[in-house]
């Protein structure tokens, strides 16, 4: 079933490492491939659009990425990110799918949320399906936080006191406590309207929130390690496939389910916890641009240097490539029809 993805990247993981190309044919046109994306790269620029506002975790691994993938690209172009915030995502989505050139010289990043969105709301501007999807950097569990002074520190806390808690848009930021309200009996109060990470820790601060209705761990741990430290957040739930070695205590979101239905729900609402940070390139890209786009990738994944900024910055590296990405993608947006009326009527 395209939710049950708990268990599903480890095995494609293993499936992949038994495919193996070969033969005189397939490396001469590998070789005129590498040299045809080479000519091409040569003095191009790669742009690299970031559909959130600087200072977050998907801002943080997509700068990351980006002042390296060059050095493993045939060619040395020069790679220019930028931020595109709005509409959850969707308006730098948007871009890199409706507008951007469909050449590979633009890389996107976006909400892990798209591909779930999309099977609730057909008519997105945009096919998740159809983006070429290059690799993730991290895999990390997301988490439904609430600010120290609410009192609301449980699920139980939060089943008898209301809390106000930010969102970006129609993605998980208000999908979690929409859905905990629902199934849970939670008093999450979703307040629209904020355009990322820095503006609702702001306001948690002003007390114009008591908390978020989502952010990854690993952002926690980068940008507020004091509020984590300090106890000034607390963590009333986990999503993503296990719990995190360092809240072995927290609940995930699937566990808290009363029965084989709701349980259900919950799997398809934290799937795409699996797609982590996604970098993509617009539809329709060369297959040869694919191929090389994907392998610099792969290389940057195991680049010294950028392992040892990114161990300099606490930032976790766990990748997936671009095929495993597609994949999940797929299954996401095949969940029956059933599953996701469901929960479109929770989220409308």
């Amino acid at each position: 079933m395209p939710i049950m993805l708990a268990g599903w990247v480890k095995g494609t993981r293993a499936a992949l490492l038994g495919f193996v190309l070969c033969g005189g044919f397939a490396l001469a046109s590998a070789t005129a491939d590498a040299q045809n994306v080479t000519s091409f790269y040569r003095g191009k620029t790669i742009s690299v659009v970031i559909a959130f506002p600087a200072g977050g975790g998907y801002d943080i691994y997509a700068r990351l990425v980006s002042r390296y993938i060059a050095a493993h690209l045939g060619g040395n172009p020069t790679v220019v990110p930028r931020n595109m915030p709005g509409g959850g995502s969707r308006i730098g989505a948007g871009y890199v799918y409706n507008v951007a050139p469909k050449d590979g010289t633009v890389l996107g990043i976006a909400s892990q949320s798209l591909a779930l969105e999309q099977s609730l709301e057909p008519d997105t501007k945009f096919d998740m399906t159809r983006f070429t999807w290059i690799g993730n950097p991290i895999l990390d569990n997301n988490a439904v936080v609430t600010w120290h002074t609410t009192g609301v520190q449980t699920i139980d806390d939060a089943r008898t006191r209301e809390v106000a808690v930010g969102a970006t848009g129609a993605d998980p930021s208000s999908h979690y406590p929409l859905v905990m309200n629902a199934l849970l009996g939670t008093k999450f109060k979703i307040v629209f309207g904020y355009p990322g990470t820095n503006e609702m820790n702001l306001a948690m601060e002003r007390g114009e929130l008591g908390g978020r209705g989502s952010s990854s761990l690993l952002t926690w741990k980068i940008t507020k390690p004091d509020w984590l430290r300090d106890h000034k957040i607390n963590v009333v739930v986990q999503v993503g496939p296990k719990r995190a070695v360092e809240l072995p205590d927290i609940p995930l979101l699937t566990d808290l389910a009363s029965n084989a239905d709701d349980e259900a729900l919950l799997r398809l609402v934290s799937a795409p916890v699996a797609i982590g940070r996604p970098i993509f390139s617009t539809p329709d890209v060369p297959a040869d641009r694919v191929t090389a786009l994907r392998d610099a990738f792969d290389a940057t994944m195991k680049d010294p240097a950028f392992l040892d900024e990114a161990s300099k910055a606490n930032l976790t590296i766990d990748p997936l490539s671009g095929a495993e990405l597609e994949k999940i993608v797929a299954a996401i947006a095949a969940t029956p029809r059933d599953q996701t009326a469901r929960l479109a009527g929770i989220l409308k």
